[in-house]
């Protein structure tokens, strides 16, 4: 039986791989003349709670 030190890793390297993958995948299904790469940023407005 294996570790669970290995099993972790393996499981954590195939959901890499697997979200690399679909990211590559939604990526490339883009139009031909548009680029992510060069996407303008959304703007969301960022609300600060401080805890006390």
């Amino acid at each position: 039986m294996k570790s669970p030190v290995v099993v972790v890793a393996i499981t954590l390297t195939a959901a890499i791989l697997v979200a690399a993958s679909l990211l590559i995948i939604v990526g490339t299904r883009k139009g031909a003349g548009t680029s992510t790469l060069n996407a303008p940023t959304l703007q969301q407005q960022v609300k600060h709670t401080h805890m006390v």
